[in-house]
């Protein structure tokens, strides 16, 4: 089977030696991925709803590149430094993922990479052979 690695370009991708993405015939492992925006810079600091929901566009994202979807989604592994912001992580993994409903996990980690950075988020991924859709570019309405 073929073997494709989708690149963010990011300068820690060849440092560290991974990919955004990996595709392998119909699976795609998208790797840990934070709120980084389109700048480089931490979208949402000190915000655990709004870095996780830039972290969930920056997978839909990875997956469009790779040629899959969210829909696509078949497991989530989410990595916390405050597992007490769950439900503002959690609420935010529903509005991308309530239909879709993938296997996840949430589990908490004494730090990430950077101190700034409360959540970070893995995917797994079984394409179908739909044509993948356009990843969501607005930001999300928040839900009260």
């Amino acid at each position: 089977m073929k073997r494709t690695n989708i690149s963010t370009g990011t300068m820690w991708e060849p440092i560290v030696g991974y990919s955004r993405a990996v595709r392998v015939g119909g699976t795609i492992h998208i790797a840990g991925t934070t709120a980084t925006g389109a700048d480089g810079k931490l979208v949402g600091v000190g915000d655990a709803y709004a870095q996780t929901a830039q972290t969930l566009r920056n997978i839909e994202s990875a997956l469009h590149k790779a040629g899959a979807r969210l829909e696509d989604v078949v497991r989530t592994r989410m990595y916390v430094t405050n597992i007490a912001e769950w439900e503002k992580i959690g609420r935010a993994h529903g509005e991308f993922f309530s239909r879709i409903r993938p296997a996840t996990a949430m589990v908490q980690v004494a730090a990430l990479v950077s101190p700034e950075m409360l959540v970070e988020i893995e995917a797994e991924a079984i394409v179908t052979s739909r044509a993948p859709s356009k990843p969501r570019t607005a930001k999300r309405k928040r839900r009260k």
